[in-house]
């Protein structure tokens, strides 16, 4: 099992320096070797492989000093990225995907680089985290570090003007199987916009709209870069400000999701999610940013791996017509977008439309199922909360 644990970097002027310079150096060697590829396609129909650039570096190195002043293993590990993207570009293409050739990178779209291997060590003691090359930096070390853990890599990124490093961590866990915890209670989840969640015993949980209460000051910050000359350092200073503005809108939505998901994990031994194509979804121009501020995937993903070490069980199921099925006698009953209540006209149930849809999810589970059959069989009533 990975994890990666992510820390706070506190660089001096003369550190940070070092370090922008670097992922410039990085961004330059990707597109450089991304147009050599490239030009040997289309010139000689020939594929230039990974180990050809990387052999190709040394060699690189006498004629452009600058390479000389990074880590071998982070120029190394660069060349991987572009190979690791030529690989997902070749299986989109077998699979009738769009292909989405890998794309040169411009100032601000390559912001991190990693120590694949050696390089880098951790000083708990002095609170210090020394890079080859670079020296010692401040680190925030907010948490351990399991002991019986193995750190695989370290990726320093930069977000705006915070650094931060990413350490890969693989543990060596134990058998799932034997952690799991027995199936006591169990919950049905529907996702929406109104109400973030809704749970299958009625509860809901608000949805917290970040974006949409930040838009005001958005929009004021892009009014003043609109007011700034193209191309000048106040606008630049203005992008950074906005792009403040957005960061901590990320982290308030990720803060949120953490806890949430740490509270389901805790509360529940079986967590049913509705398995959404939510990419397809964002393409509704009426919805996008709404679903892009609720942040369903993510919330999804946290869910999941904060279960996989609690011995939680987290299923998807099929979403079709959750919303339409009456989840008491599983007739049709259709609706619009603006119908919020659930009437059924055959048994007469009467629930929150987002309700009946979460029962319905928990009871496509088929986890559920299995428990709630092996316990009628036992005569020892339902173990898990019928809904």
């Amino acid at each position: 099992m990975k994890r990666t644990y992510k820390f706070r970097l506190y660089p001096t002027t003369p550190q940070a320096t070092i370090l922008t310079q670097w992922l410039t150096t990085c961004r330059l060697l990707y597109n450089n070797s991304l147009a050599e590829r490239k030009n040997a396609w289309e010139t000689q129909k020939q594929s230039v492989t990974y180990g050809e650039q990387a052999n190709q570096l040394k060699d690189a190195k006498k004629t452009t000093p600058f390479l000389k002043t990074v880590h071998s293993q982070v120029l190394q590990d660069v060349l991987r990225r572009l190979d690791k993207s030529f690989k997902h570009f070749f299986r989109r293409i077998k699979k009738g995907e769009k292909a989405g050739y890998p794309r040169f990178k411009g100032k601000n779209r390559y912001d991190s680089f990693t120590y694949p291997q050696s390089g880098f060590a951790l000083d708990y003691h002095n609170k210090k985290l020394r890079l080859s090359k670079i020296g010692a930096i401040t680190i925030v070390l907010h948490r351990p570090i399991p002991s019986e853990g193995e750190v695989k890599t370290c990726t320093i990124t930069r977000d705006v003007d915070h650094w931060y490093a990413c350490f890969a961590v693989a543990l060596h866990n134990p058998d799932p199987e034997s952690q799991k915890r027995e199936l006591q209670k169990a919950i049905g989840v529907d996702v929406g916009l109104k109400s973030l969640l809704t749970l299958n015993n009625g509860e809901t949980i608000d949805n917290p709209r970040w974006l949409r209460h930040s838009e005001k000051q958005l929009a004021k910050e892009q009014r003043r870069k609109d007011r700034k000359v193209k191309g000048s350092y106040n606008r630049h200073k203005q992008n950074r400000k906005m792009a403040r503005v957005h960061r901590k809108i990320r982290n308030q939505r990720k803060d949120f999701h953490h806890k949430l998901s740490r509270k389901l994990v805790d509360s529940y031994d079986l967590i049913v999610y509705e398995k959404l194509r939510i990419t397809n979804m964002a393409k509704n121009h009426h919805l996008a940013k709404s679903i892009s501020d609720a942040g369903w995937g993510q919330l999804m993903h946290f869910t999941e791996y904060k279960a996989e070490e609690a011995g939680t069980l987290v299923e998807y199921v099929s979403a079709y017509h959750t919303t339409q099925l009456c989840s008491r006698c599983g007739k049709l009953v259709p609706k619009t977008l603006a119908t919020r209540i659930h009437r059924c006209p055959y048994c007469g149930l009467v629930l929150a439309r987002d309700h009946n849809s979460a029962i319905t999810v928990l009871h496509r589970s088929t986890y559920y199922l299995k428990a709630r059959s092996s316990s009628l069989s036992s005569g020892q009533g339902l173990p898990v909360e019928p809904g």
